[in-house]
């Protein structure tokens, strides 16, 4: 999918692009290819001038190739933008490109950027842009405003999680946590975890995003001071990410402790009965030595008499320790 957004009385409107014919009517500041055709990137280089990398996409790039001018003027800045799902929470790479200097190619003050699936961050902004004018100006402006929008929807996923955390919080610390719902505690705070080691992974690249755009000297006075509060945003975030790391830890060992505390309860039972059955075991023994002499043998009561001592050997001793609260 090809589309561009261009900018009319102060704001942001989208267009989907399905010929080179189509392409050659705008002048875009933006131009996002989700994952594009082959016949897509045919049609921005022959507009625009741009060769699309084949590793644009490619997470395995090494890191210190991620941020980069080339000997044309373009920037390249590869980063990772986060996807809060339910179900399976991950980061997407993005590949940006942009072209400030070079005045022999159309493709000068427009924002480039290729990623293989949507991004909630990317909505979020075309959104705004829409009902805010005056919020982009130029090429380099999106990608500032994308940018603040990812630290934001990472904030707005915190947040998220410090309520669930609260929900499994509430209940643990009931104090009546059977087996199953400690299976079920220490699920979520596994869920829990990972999603909060991928924003914290997630904030970290976008600081470097952010901090090689300041680098460049490609932002104005006002840009500058806005990826400054970007950066600054991004150590508030850090700090609470250390925060709900530290409570996830705390209702993981409470979660454990409970489940060790269910557990000596079950081997108290166990132990408890094994002393219980001592006494009629004994005394099992004893009847069954078969000893010549022993007067039991010619009693006709002798086998009922032998049951009910047994059985009293073991009542007795659970009626003392229900007494004393052992069986609780």
């Amino acid at each position: 999918m090809l589309n561009i957004f261009t900018l009319a009385n102060g704001r942001l409107f989208q267009e989907e692009i399905e010929s080179l014919e189509e392409l050659s009517k705008f002048q875009p500041i933006w131009v996002d290819l989700e994952s594009p055709t082959l016949e897509e990137k045919r049609w921005i280089k022959q507009y625009y001038g741009l060769s699309i990398p084949e590793d644009a996409m490619d997470e395995d790039i090494e890191e210190s190739a991620r941020f980069y001018e080339e000997d044309n003027g373009e920037l390249h800045i590869r980063s990772d933008f986060l996807i809060a799902d339910d179900d399976e929470p991950r980061t997407v790479r993005v590949a940006f490109i942009l072209n400030l200097v070079n005045d022999d190619l159309k493709s000068k003050g427009v924002l480039f950027s290729i990623h293989d699936e949507d991004v909630p961050v990317f909505r979020l902004l075309r959104m705004r842009a829409r009902r805010a004018p005056g919020l982009i100006e130029d090429a380099k402006e999106v990608l500032l405003k994308l940018f603040d929008a990812d630290a934001e929807y990472s904030a707005d996923t915190l947040e998220n999680i410090y309520v669930e955390l609260e929900k499994v919080s509430t209940k643990v610390l009931s104090g009546d946590v059977t087996d199953a719902l400690a299976g079920e505690v220490l699920g979520a705070i596994a869920r829990h975890e990972d999603l909060n080691g991928r924003i914290r992974r997630n904030v970290m690249d976008t600081r470097r995003a952010v901090s090689f755009m300041m680098r460049s000297k490609m932002l104005n006075a006002e840009q500058f001071e806005e990826a400054r509060q970007i950066l600054r945003d991004i150590d508030s975030l850090d700090s609470h990410t250390a925060f709900l790391f530290d409570k996830i830890n705390f209702l993981m060992d409470a979660t454990v402790g409970f489940i060790n505390i269910n557990q000596n309860k079950i081997i108290k039972i166990f132990s408890v009965a094994s002393v219980a059955l001592l006494p009629p075991t004994l005394i099992a023994s004893v009847y069954g030595m078969n000893f010549k002499l022993m007067p039991e043998l010619e009693w006709t009561l002798g086998y009922p008499y032998a049951l009910l001592l047994m059985a009293a050997s073991a009542v007795v001793p659970m009626w003392y320790f229900r007494k004393r609260g052992w069986l609780k």
